[in-house]
Parts: C-alpha cells; sequence; structure tokens
C-alpha cells in the first residue's frame, strides 16, 4: 500500500529465492510492503489452547497443544518386508479434544526424539480422517520451549500472543511469523497515507505503530489499535480512490437529454395497460433529472427481482431516443439479450416499428446485436446503428467491438452489472461523440455499504416495491437424503401445477456433457430420490442431461420435458425458449442460464437440485423466476446436506424470507466479502484484509465523507504525497487484476 523504497524491496532480495517464489505463487506476496499487510488471521495465548473440538475437515490448519503421548510401531510393508517398516503415532490434547498424528518411514527418528509426552508445540497439517479418527499425517511443527531457555525463544514468539497467519500447505504459519520478523524493522518507513488532521481527530496510531502493533502484539489492546488504524487505511484509500473517479465523471462533457412534450414516451406511457408503481415514478424522476444534466449521468438502479426495473430502463431509453439520441441494452448472456429484445418490442408494439408500414409516428426501430447473428443480419443492424435509424438496440458484449459504430450515442443501460467491469463500461462509452449517460441495473440487492464500497462512482436508486399483481412464492428445503419421500412429493407437485395448466423449471447445477463432467458414467439416481452412494458432497453435482433423462422415464414420464443451457447453439436456446414461453414445454431442465431476466408468467414451480451448491443470492435469483403472473409461485431447494450443516442453514434462510436485501446480508455474513466483491465488479479490491463490509458500516460511511471533502478540496492530492502513493498501489493492483482477468 505504501511505496517508499525499503518497502519495495524485493522479497527474494531480503528472505533468498525460495521463499520468495512459494511467497510469490501461493500468496500474491512480493515486496516487503506486501508481506507486512499479511496481517495475522488471529492470536494464539500462549496459556489457551486450539480447541481441538472444532477443527474443519480437508483444511490446514493450526494447532498449539501437548503431547499426551508416542508411540513407535513396526510393521511389514511391500518397500520393507522384514517388518521393519516404522509409524510413529503422537497422540495430542488441548483440553477440548485429542488429535492423532501419523510419521511415517525415515520421518520418525526427528519426531521420536522431540515429541516426548508434555511437550508443547504447534502444529500444522491437512485434517484427514483414518479408522474414523481426525488425524494430521506428517504434521510440520515448531516446539514451544519453556521460558527457562532464555528471553530470546519467548521473544521470537512475539511475547504472549502468538500471530496465526493465513498460511498454505507450502508455508507455514510460523515461517511466515519469522519472514515477517525479519522484514518487521522496515514498517518504521512507513508514509501515513491518512492526513494528520483526520488520524488525529480519531485517535488513530500512526501506521508504522499500527504495523508493529498488529504484528508483534503484547497485549489484546495492541490488536485493537492496529485494526481500528488499518480498517480506516482501507476503508479511506478505497473511497478516496472512488471519490477521485465520481469528482472525474463530473468533469465531463455530456449532452443534455430531455424528453419531448408530446414524443415517444408520452406515446409509450399512453399505450401502458397498468399505472406505474410509486417506486417506478421516483426512480424514474431521479433519472430523468440526471438526464437533463450536462454531466454525465451514473446511476446504479437496484431492485428486487420483478420489481420492473426493465420497464423504468426502457422509459429512459425512450427519453433518449425522443431527445435525438440513441440508448443501448447491454445483456450478459445471449438468451437476455434475445429475452429483452422479445420483451421490449412486446411493450412498445407499432412504436417498435419504426420505418416500417403500420409503425405509429413517433415510432422507432428495436436492433438486436449479438456475436452469433449472421453475416448478412449482422451487417443490417451495423447499419441501422451507424445510421441513427435504430433509436434502441438490445445485444451482448458483441456491442464493445470496435466495428459497432453509433450515430449518436446517449445512454448506456447495462444489466446485472456484476458480471461486467468497469474497464467494458468504459469501452462502450468511449462509443459516444461526447460520453453517453450511464444506468447500471442489478436485481442482487446489495446492502447499503456494499453499495458504497463497490459501485462507489455511482448514484443509486432503489426499487423495493413489488408491482401489483405479482404472485406470492412459497419456498421450501426438501432433504433428499434424510426424507426422499420428501422428493418423490416434490415431483408429484410438478404433475399437480402443470395438470392446472402450468409450467415448471428444474435446475441443477452442471450440464453433464463430457467436457463438465467429473466422473463419467457416474449414473445418478437422486431424480428418482434414491441416495447416492457416499457423502454428498464427494459425488459430482446433477447434471440437466442426467436429470431430464431420468425425470422423462420416472416421476415426469408423459409430460413434455425440454433441456436448456449454455453450451447449445444459440438458434436451438432461442427455440427451446421460445416453445417454453408459448407453453409448448411443460417442464425445462436447465443451469443458471435462466437465472436472470427469464419472463415466463405462465411457470409457476422451480425445483432446484442439489441447491446448496448455489449461492444464497443465486437463489433468490432463480426463483425470482416463478410467481410472475397471477397464480402462486412455489419454489423447492433439494438438498442432500445434513440437518446441522451450514449449507442446510442457508438453504433454511433463503426459504424463511422473500427480502432480498436480507438475504444479501446473510449471504455476506457467511462468505468473505472479497468473493462477493470480486463478484460484484472486476476491479474493485477485493482484497480487503481488516476490514468487514457488514460489520464496519460505520467506518465506510465515515470514510466515504472524509474521502469526497479531501477530494473536493485538492482533487490531485498535492498536499497528501502519502495517500497519492497508497492510491497507486491501490490502482496498480487494479490493473493486474483487470490483465487476470483479461
Amino acid at each position: 500500500m505504501d511505496l517508499v523504497p525499503a518497502l519495495q524491496e524485493p522479497l527474494k532480495k531480503v528472505l533468498g529465492p525460495a521463499t520468495a517464489k512459494v511467497m510469490a505463487e501461493h500468496l500474491g506476496l512480493h515486496t516487503v510492503g506486501d508481506l507486512l499487510h499479511h496481517y495475522p488471521r488471529r492470536y494464539e495465548e500462549r496459556g489457551q489452547l486450539t480447541h481441538l473440538a472444532d477443527l474443519p475437515m480437508d483444511e490446514h490448519v493450526t494447532v498449539v497443544a501437548q503431547v499426551a503421548d508416542a508411540r513407535l510401531h513396526t510393521f511389514a510393508s511391500s518397500k520393507a518386508p522384514r517388518g521393519k517398516g516404522q509409524r510413529l503415532e503422537v497422540t495430542i490434547t488441548d483440553g477440548s479434544g485429542r488429535l492423532q498424528l501419523v510419521f511415517f518411514g525415515n520421518g520418525v527418528h526427528k519426531p521420536h526424539k522431540e515429541l516426548l509426552p508434555g511437550t508443547r508445540a504447534m502444529f500444522a497439517g491437512k485434517v484427514s480422517v483414518f479408522n474414523r479418527r481426525l488425524q494430521l499425517a506428517h504434521p510440520a511443527y515448531e516446539l514451544l520451549r519453556g521460558d527457562t531457555e532464555g528471553e530470546e525463544a519467548v521473544e521470537s514468539w512475539a511475547g504472549a500472543l502468538i500471530p496465526l497467519y493465513p498460511a498454505t500447505a507450502k508455508l507455514e504459519s510460523w515461517k511466515l511469523a519469522k519472514a515477517i520478523q525479519t522484514v518487521l524493522p522496515s514498517a518504521r518507513e512507513a508514509v501515513d497515507p491518512l492526513p494528520d488532521s483526520l488520524r488525529e481527530g480519531r485517535g488513530l496510531v500512526s501506521l508504522p505503530e499500527a504495523l508493529l502493533k498488529i504484528h508483534r502484539p503484547h497485549t489484546k489492546a495492541d490488536i485493537e489499535d492496529a485494526r481500528a488504524r488499518l480498517k480506516w487505511d482501507e476503508a479511506f484509500v478505497l473511497q478516496v480512490a472512488l471519490a477521485r473517479r465520481r469528482h472525474a465523471e463530473t468533469q465531463l462533457p455530456a449532452v443534455p437529454r430531455k424528453p419531448g412534450p408530446d414524443g415517444l414516451l408520452t406515446a409509450f406511457d399512453d399505450r401502458l395497460p397498468f399505472t406505474l408503481t410509486d417506486g417506478q415514478q421516483r426512480v424514474s424522476r431521479e433519472i430523468f433529472d440526471d438526464l437533463a444534466t450536462d454531466h454525465p449521468m451514473h446511476r446504479l438502479l437496484q431492485g428486487e427481482v420483478g420489481s420492473g426495473k426493465t420497464l423504468v430502463a426502457l422509459r429512459a431509453m425512450l427519453a433518449v431516443v425522443d431527445s435525438g439520441g440513441q440508448a443501448v441494452m447491454l445483456a450478459p448472456t445471449e438468451v437476455l439479450a434475445q429475452q429483452h429484445h422479445r420483451s421490449v418490442v412486446e411493450m412498445m408494439g407499432e412504436l417498435a416499428e419504426g420505418g416500417m408500414l403500420g409503425g405509429a409516428e413517433h415510432a422507432t426501430k428495436v436492433v438486436l446485436l449479438t456475436g452469433s447473428m449472421g453475416a448478412a443480419a449482422r451487417r443490417h443492424a451495423l447499419l441501422d446503428l451507424a445510421t441513427g435509424e435504430a433509436g434502441i438496440v438490445i445485444g451482448t458484449h458483441a456491442l464493445i467491438e470496435d466495428k459497432v459504430q453509433f450515430h449518436d450515442l446517449g445512454l448506456v443501460v447495462v444489466d446485472e452489472q456484476h458480471r461486467f467491469g468497469v474497464e467494458q463500461r468504459d469501452a462502450l462509452r468511449g462509443k459516444g461523440k461526447q460520453p453517453p449517460h450511464l444506468l447500471v441495473m442489478t436485481a442482487t440487492p446489495i446492502p447499503r455499504t456494499v453499495a458504497m464500497t463497490v459501485f462507489g462512482d455511482l448514484e443509486t436508486s432503489v426499487l423495493d416495491q413489488l408491482p401489483a399483481g405479482r404472485s406470492p412464492i412459497a419456498s421450501h428445503v426438501v432433504p433428499a437424503a434424510d426424507k426422499p419421500h420428501f422428493l418423490a412429493r416434490a415431483w408429484e407437485r410438478v404433475r399437480e401445477e402443470v395438470s392446472n395448466g402450468h409450467q415448471a423449471y428444474v435446475v441443477c447445477p452442471r450440464i453433464g456433457d463430457e467436457d463438465d463432467d467429473p466422473k463419467k458414467g457416474a449414473k445418478k439416481k437422486a431424480a428418482q430420490g434414491e441416495p447416492p452412494e457416499g457423502d454428498a458432497e464427494k459425488r459430482p453435482p446433477l447434471a440437466v442431461l442426467d436429470v431430464a433423462e431420468q425425470l422423462a422415464k420416472g416421476p415426469l414420464q408423459g409430460l413434455g420435458v425440454e433441456i436448456l443451457h449454455g453450451r447449445m447453439q444459440p438458434d436451438d436456446k432461442d427455440a427451446v425458449m421460445r416453445r417454453f414461453a408459448a407453453g409448448e414445454t411443460d417442464v425445462l431442465v436447465a443451469t443458471t442460464v435462466i437465472e436472470v431476466g427469464v419472463n415466463v408468467p405462465n411457470a409457476t414451480a422451480m425445483v432446484i437440485m442439489d441447491a446448496d451448491r448455489f449461492g444464497v443470492s443465486q437463489l433468490h435469483q432463480l426463483r425470482g423466476r416463478v410467481g410472475r403472473g397471477s397464480a402462486p409461485g412455489l419454489c423447492l431447494l433439494v438438498s442432500e446436506m445434513p440437518e446441522a450443516s451450514a449449507a442446510r442453514q442457508r438453504l433454511n434462510a433463503v426459504a424463511s424470507t422473500r427480502d432480498g436485501f436480507e438475504l444479501s446480508r446473510i449471504d455476506l455474513e457467511q462468505r468473505r466479502e472479497g468473493d462477493v466483491l470480486g463478484q460484484a465488479q472486476s476491479g474493485a479490491r477485493t482484497s480487503l484484509r481488516v476490514l468487514a463490509v457488514i460489520e464496519d458500516e460505520e467506518i465506510i460511511a465515515e470514510a466515504r465523507q472524509e474521502a469526497a471533502a479531501v477530494v473536493a478540496a485538492d482533487p490531485e492530492l498535492t498536499g497528501l504525497p502519502g495517500l497519492r502513493t497508497a492510491l497507486e498501489a491501490l490502482l496498480d493492483e487494479e490493473r493486474e487484476q483487470y490483465l487476470e482477468k483479461g
């Protein structure tokens, strides 16, 4: 974060090439500064041991424990047929539980001498199970000697608190601790990014002091001081980066776009068979106010699944067409682009038939542009864009290609922002003679602080009421392993919905063709309710092709079952969606390609297989595909995970609430923010080390205010060289992430 010569020193000079290589490859640490910002995950107290009772399976752990006993066994094996094979079994305890360590072959000699009963040590390894007991095979260990061996040993273990670092199999926590001890003196040269007034006003310790205290705390208060300070660094530097982006945007010129009094927008509103909700009217006003200004709008439109975002976006697009410009809507997938194109043309009716016989007087052309279009259709579409004949363009990322030229691009609407990075937004923005206005839509509800952290360069509008006529959705967890008859009942419910004239989706995590099949030929019986062999987690996720075949031959025999997944040819996908939308197919077995935007009001039931393999917000999105008409919706979450597992608790949370904002909080609390931020926007700082987006809501909000004030007073940060340096480091990291994501 702080680039000064001592902290820029490459680790291979300081620690040697071998250690530096492991740190670079496995932990992304390259310089002394990087290593100083690799903070301990937690701390061990000398008198207090890690709980062996709560060890996670298959994870690398570091435990501090005492040797209870050690036994050396000899045995015969293919390598040592005369009974000369040796196995050392050591039992360690921490008062809460016991754990077996095993060493084999020549590896037994050193631990046999050192791990005597009563010895205390730190052990690190991967937790596995042998004979139904947890064990660590060949763990690395470091003896913890008593104070009798001189102060030095105690001092090297950081006094009373032992820092435990996020480590890897190749580099144990204490090796990291030793490396950090080596570079710690450089921390004194760290340049402080926080303005003095802010730091003193909030009573925060200096950066060098924070780095020393986080790596070598003597008391718990040291850790608190250090974390409080480092959280502010992360929040503030990130918010300054966002504030500068916002400031730069306000300096750009844009063409104000105001709809005419009796133009296309008025004609469209007159056609609508319903009135807009209060929320839709409020958000539309916010958008129209932004469009009327002479610098580009940058607005995030968050709306619950089915809250009518597309309608709000379409009205904004019509306003821009009214004022002589063009509007483009970008969708993340071809299925969704085609769907949007269909629904926009339907909503507009003859207003979408510009230049055609029977088109209305204010009509414009609505053009679809995707990567898989034939050459002739594509040429035609590109011509309509370049001449301005097409007022509204809907497409995928194909719209960003160099060949695509617009006559006068006035508004870009991006659907499902979290699949669409800042760079792509900028590329599209460059298509206008002046920067176009930007409206970003997402149906993934984002807690306020995440919106401030991830989309901090956008103003936010929220649509939180559902339009009249949307039906309730009942959600239930189906425990397929504990209660197979529940799964049988689920298929009966699907048949009942179909016999009432409705349709259903069945969603699976995997396609099941050659390319993605991890265990070829392992036929799944789960669709019939037979539990698979072994643990639910061990088998591959259920696949569309297998499940569709089993359903058609078994529980859903006689119904029209079709499949849909991302590897199908675009024309085939479109044909399947058309048949389903027309009601010709009863059940659609699909992957998550149906997750966003697919709108079939007659589909009332959804069964999600292996629901525990999807994230909370993804389940919420999927569920939003049913109950879109007048009949109530039903969503069944099928899982083989045991009642007590975290996965089942997640599913219970999804079943118990329809509030997407509440679910997104649960989602964030259960996952590391990095995942959420990483998904949300490529280029957002995903490496939050001490800042927790949900817990540190106040810090983020205050940092945003402070950052806005600093940038308003000094946009170039000329008076704050330390902050400028920290920003350069952050933005370098962003650029690297772009390059990696390619």
